[in-house]
């Protein structure tokens, strides 16, 4: 089993278990919904069963806010729900992995053990590299501190980000979430909706990705909407304006595109995570 599938693993099982906890809670919750209605600045508290609702006096404060907790612990279940199925398409496009610790290893093998010997320092695969004047190291060190830091993040719409990642952060589609799971569990640093400005027009890019062993900066936009002909004469433009400033789609530009019938997949976000980061110097 490679690390990145044991990790996968890992999620799921800690998803999992986030999840059945949640759903003990909500068994012990009472019936029904919250509805909130405002009147200036008075709110009225509710409970409705789908057909009719009835109001909860003040006095009766302990029951609204069971239905408020009922009702956020409802929105983290689908949170978790997304994220399982996220993982489980993983999974399901991943195979587990040819070269598990079990499996012959080029350091035990005498034919390439002298070559790779004065880049490692013991048979544990720990790299030595204090005395390799290759730049790749402080590259992928810059790379890393760079994810670390604070940037200029999209201000609008922060409502729409209901998707919570495997890294913690929040973004705005169940795709996006799949592409920054591939992406934290590759270890490719990122940063996600940061600050672009191009030709005096400021962009967010759904992904701005520094490469972890040349340091070179990518970006990432994902189309989820193509069967909308307004957004797609949108992706349109916007694609017209990366190439306007020197930034092409499939050179230091990755795309993809979805519809309700065809949905974005995890061997294709894999498939162009292997080619621009982990299998070519691109």
């Amino acid at each position: 089993m490679t690390p990145l599938h044991s990790q996968i693993l890992t999620a799921r099982d800690r998803n999992g278990q986030e999840l059945r906890t949640i759903q003990k809670q909500l068994q012990k919750l009472p019936p029904g919904k919250l509805i909130c209605s405002r009147n200036g600045t008075t709110v009225k508290w509710y409970q409705g069963d789908g057909h009719s609702k009835t109001y909860i006096p003040k006095a009766n404060r302990a029951l609204a806010e069971q239905l408020a907790l009922k009702k956020y612990l409802q929105q983290q279940e689908q949170i978790l729900l997304q994220e399982q199925a996220a993982i489980t398409a993983y999974l399901k496009y991943s195979p587990a992995g040819s070269l598990s610790s079990d499996d012959p290893h080029l350091l035990s093998d005498p034919a390439c053990e002298n070559l790779l010997h004065s880049y490692f320092s013991t048979s544990k695969n720990i790299p030595d590299v204090s005395n390799v004047s290759d730049i790749s190291d402080i590259s992928t060190r810059s790379a890393v501190e760079w994810s670390a830091a604070s940037y200029e993040r999209n201000p609008l719409h922060p409502e729409q980000l209901l998707h919570k990642t495997v890294s913690g952060e929040r973004v705005r589609s169940k795709s996006e979430a799949m592409i920054a799971m591939l992406l934290h569990l590759n270890a490719i640093p990122y940063r996600y909706e940061c600050e672009l400005s191009l030709g005096g027009i400021t962009l967010f890019p759904d992904f701005t990705i520094r490469h972890p062993g040349t340091g070179a900066l990518y970006y990432w936009e994902h189309f989820g909407l193509m069967d909308d002909p307004a957004y797609a004469k949108n992706a349109g433009s916007k694609l017209s304006l990366y190439a306007a400033n020197g930034i092409i789609p499939s050179v230091h530009l990755i795309t993809t595109y979805e519809t309700k019938a065809y949905p974005l997949n995890a061997g294709m976000i894999e498939h162009l995570i292997s080619y621009y980061f982990l299998d070519s110097a691109v």
